[in-house]
């Protein structure tokens, strides 16, 4: 069973998230910040295929997970999508730029979470 990683700091939205991906075969482990997210990157290892985040979160933000995910080979296959408020222009480019592999924006459906989940080839 494949394994993905939800980060953010609303445990609803956790909750929401976990259990779209639960539902596509997925094994789901929590953070609620980017400091546990780095945390438990570092200790699941690439056992975490995918990694959903949240931009605004305290103490670490999910750019700067991104970023840093990024700039270690070991993460080099981690699927990255960010899944926020932010919904300017520049804001999305400068995710994918960082290294999201795509973005979801709040409020979003169980069909747009896995359409975005399909295009990465996550899901058949």
């Amino acid at each position: 069973m494949p394994k993905a990683l939800v980060v953010d700091d609303s445990r609803a939205i956790r909750m929401i998230l976990s259990k779209t991906l639960a539902q596509s075969g997925f094994d789901v482990v929590h953070a609620a910040n980017g400091r546990e997210a780095l945390e438990t990157m570092e200790r699941e290892g690439a056992s975490i295929g995918l990694v959903l985040l949240d931009w605004n979160m305290p103490e670490v933000s999910g750019i700067e997970v991104v970023e840093r995910l990024r700039s270690q080979s070991a993460f080099n296959g981690v699927r990255l999508v960010m899944v926020t408020t932010e919904t300017e222009i520049e804001q999305m480019a400068r995710a994918l730029e960082a290294g999201a592999d795509e973005y979801i924006m709040k409020p979003f459906t169980r069909e747009a979470v896995e359409d975005k989940l399909r295009l990465i080839g996550v899901l058949p």
